[in-house]
């Protein structure tokens, strides 16, 4: 029941999104734009320029902006109608909400990352096949770890009238371990370290995505209903 509960929310969120398209064409657009202009500026086929030095910095960076873009009207979009109200009103756990949004927001995320990381290998000539899997896992974890953060707060800012300020400004820097772990993990996937030696940050990562989800979950009811 529980489970049912929290997919009826995840593709309730699912379907209104492939319907407006809102948080997808906005951080599409925004992430391919991104990766485009470091192209030109850092050009790959200089051989003067390292880019491959900067790559895993770039594409998380790109990643994080992305995610707050489409994360920050996770609930706002609930304010129409009352629809919160009456969410809130329904007969299901807060934390069924939360953990429903959640999976929505990081199926949606890791959507639009992998689609910026075919961008990314075209464009900076960066060879992901050797390691695809590896990379992937990794993307899932770092994703994971900002759609846990970004639904947490974007619920926490939900009647703040510049809530699609206040959410950058809470969520990078209790973000800061989880993105240190993931560019870590990515550089060395891209340059042919597999996650087996950087056990130490696949550590970090998944401890992060543990704590962080569990603190919400037990934290939800009270920030959503008070």
């Amino acid at each position: 029941m529980y489970f049912r509960q929290l997919w009826t929310i995840a593709a309730k969120d699912l379907r209104s999104e492939w319907r407006t398209r809102e948080a997808v064409n906005a951080s599409l657009a925004f992430s391919i734009t991104i990766l485009v202009l470091f192209s030109i500026a850092f050009d790959p086929d200089n051989p003067d320029i390292k880019a491959d030095l900067l790559s895993a910095g770039l594409l998380w960076m790109v990643y994080s902006f992305a995610a707050a873009l489409a994360l920050s009207r996770t609930f706002a979009r609930e304010l129409q109608n009352d629809c919160l109200d009456a969410l809130l009103a329904a007969p299901i756990p807060a934390s069924a909400l939360y953990l429903g949004k959640l999976l929505g927001n990081f199926i949606l995320l890791l959507a639009i990352e992998v689609i910026s990381l075919g961008a990314f290998s075209f464009l900076y000539n960066v060879k992901v096949a050797a390691h695809f899997w590896q990379l992937l896992l990794t993307i899932a974890l770092g994703t994971w770890a900002m759609a846990a953060m970004g639904t947490f707060f974007s619920a926490l800012t939900v009647n703040l009238r510049l809530r699609e300020l206040m959410l950058p400004v809470f969520i990078y820097p209790a973000l800061v371990p989880a993105l240190l772990a993931s560019i870590s993990l990515t550089d060395g996937l891209l340059h042919g370290i597999p996650l087996s030696v950087n056990d130490g940050a696949v550590k970090i990562l998944v401890s992060f995505d543990i704590i962080f989800t569990s603190l919400a979950v037990l934290l939800i009811d009270i920030v959503l209903v008070g």
